[in-house]
Parts: C-alpha cells; sequence; structure tokens
C-alpha cells in the first residue's frame, strides 16, 4: 500500500508540474505575434493655425517600422498639417501643436526645431517638389545630405541615380526638369539624408497616370531595399493603397476611418467617395452611413 501509494503521489506531483509548465506556456508572449512600437505615433494632436483655427481634432495613428501607411482624404481635411505636426514645419506657417504629442523612435518630437527632427530620421517630401529651380539635380541632391558628416555622399547620389536614371541624364539647371523628373529629384533628396522614416505629401500631383505608375512602383521598392518607413498623404487613394499596408481616411481633422489597405479597398463608402466603384448604388448623401471611428487616447 505504500508503494502504490507513493506512485500515486508521484503521479499526482508530475501531473500538477506539467499543468504547471502548460500554463506558463499559455501566458508566455508568443515571439512571432508579439507587435514592436510603432517607429511614430501621433497621439491625440490638436492643432491650430495663428492661436485661433482649429484644424486637426484629436488626431491619432501609428506608422509600423518598415511600412507604407497612407493617409487618404479630400482637399482640407488635414492631411498636410498632420504631416508638418511631425516634421516640425508648422512654425513656418504660425501653427503649433497645443495638446497631444508626437512620438518617433520611443522619443517625444513635437516642438523641436524641424532640422533637428531631420537629425532624428525624418524627411518631408513637400507638396509641389519644392525644389530648387535654380541649381542642378546634383547640387539639389547634395543639399538633401546637409546633415551628414560622413565620406559617402557620393556613393548615394549613384544609388539615387540606380532608382531615378534619367536624372543622371538631366545636367543642367532642376528647373528645366519635367514634372515627374522633378518629383524623382525630390523624393531623391529626402534619400540622401538616410532617413529611417520618409513623409511624402501628394507625389502623384500634376503626373500623367504613365508617370503616377512609375513613381510610385519606384516607392514600394525604396522601402523594399532600404527599409525605409514611408507615411504617404495622397488624394490618389487608388494609387496609396496599391503601395501600403494600412490606411487612414480623414474628415475635418480627425481620422474617421481605418483598416489594412484590402480593407479600405473593399469598404463601400471609400469605393464611392475615394476609388470610384460603387457605380449607382448610391446616388445621394442621404444614404450614406456614418463611419465608426474608434477610441483612441481617451
Amino acid at each position: 500500500m505504500t508503494a502504490m501509494g507513493g506512485v500515486k503521489a508521484r503521479s499526482t506531483t508530475n501531473a500538477r508540474m506539467k499543468n504547471m509548465t502548460e500554463a506558463t506556456e499559455l501566458n508566455r508572449p508568443a515571439k512571432t505575434t508579439a507587435q514592436a512600437a510603432p517607429l511614430l505615433s501621433v497621439r491625440n494632436i490638436e492643432v491650430v493655425y495663428d492661436k485661433v483655427i482649429l484644424v486637426l481634432r484629436g488626431l491619432s495613428l501609428e506608422v509600423p517600422k518598415g511600412a507604407i501607411v497612407a493617409l487618404l482624404g479630400a482637399n482640407g481635411a488635414g492631411k498636410s498639417t498632420t504631416l508638418k505636426a511631425i516634421s516640425g514645419l508648422l512654425k513656418t506657417e504660425d501653427g503649433e501643436v497645443i495638446r497631444g504629442e508626437i512620438l518617433f523612435d520611443g522619443e517625444r518630437i513635437n516642438g523641436i526645431d524641424p532640422d533637428r527632427i531631420v537629425r532624428r530620421g525624418i524627411f518631408q517630401v513637400m507638396e509641389g517638389r519644392r525644389i530648387i529651380a535654380d541649381m542642378t539635380s546634383i547640387e539639389n541632391l547634395k543639399l538633401g545630405a546637409f546633415t551628414r558628416t560622413d565620406n559617402e555622399i557620393t556613393d548615394d547620389i549613384d544609388m539615387v541615380f540606380r532608382y531615378f536614371p534619367r536624372l543622371k541624364e538631366r545636367t543642367g539647371l532642376a528647373g528645366y526638369l519635367s514634372g515627374g523628373e522633378q518629383q524623382m529629384l525630390a523624393i531623391g533628396r529626402a534619400l540622401m539624408a538616410r532617413p529611417k522614416m520618409i513623409l511624402m505629401d501628394e507625389p502623384s500631383m500634376g503626373l500623367s497616370p504613365l508617370l503616377v505608375k512609375e513613381v510610385f512602383s519606384i516607392i514600394k521598392e525604396i522601402n523594399r531595399d532600404l527599409g525605409v518607413t514611408i507615411l504617404l498623404v495622397e488624394q490618389n487613394a487608388r494609387a496609396a493603397l496599391s503601395v501600403a499596408s494600412h490606411g487612414y481616411i480623414m474628415e475635418q481633422g480627425k481620422v474617421v476611418l481605418d483598416g489594412t489597405a484590402d480593407e479600405l479597398r473593399d469598404n463601400e463608402d471609400v469605393k464611392e467617395f475615394y476609388l470610384g466603384g460603387a457605380g449607382d448604388q448610391r446616388k445621394s448623401f442621404k444614404n450614406l452611413k456614418s463611419f465608426k471611428r474608434r477610441k483612441r487616447w481617451l
């Protein structure tokens, strides 16, 4: 009886240890499903111009490291203001973030000067290219590297020419480049800063459909080859969602809808108002269902 009791006790103990081990494994976070902190986190920010005009109203979004995220919306929704809040350029237009915070790589960046934000790894490609017209392409590219002190600038110019070979052929002033070539130069200038993240504001503006396709294809290649994170502001939702993994839609200074690129492409309201694919199913705004916005940073 004593031997049998010992065996039974050992069996009970082994069973308990097995159950404890299984419970520990269940409670332990799975390495494959753990999510890293986002590279950029915009938390419930409000932006005003001239201390009076409220443009962003509690906007929140996240951009994972190495991803392309699209920020979509109509004119006046606040997309460009969002980028300027991140890059620090609001100061040039009498704007400021009055509430919330912007974190980049775990550190708060709202309120610091634009050049310091560039040094931390964020470079904005402005709407309308903003290249220096009376400088050559190479001079514009070198301008993008103004924060660097290494000796590899020439190598990076060659790298830019590999992505945009037609720029190498254009030796004159940048003001004589076509719209598409100026956009390529603006993106190349951003790459010269060796950024962790590029903010792109309307890269398709003024370009033909063929050039839009070419530019967005190169944007995807840059993200894939160099691992550069991209926040892409666009009115051309179809082009943006073709390269992005996630998207946010803005209306009147707020995010009203977000999801994966596939989810947004399949959303009926997005199809109607941004992709033009709903046909005659809705003929007036009366039947439009309201966007349901998730609660963020309350």
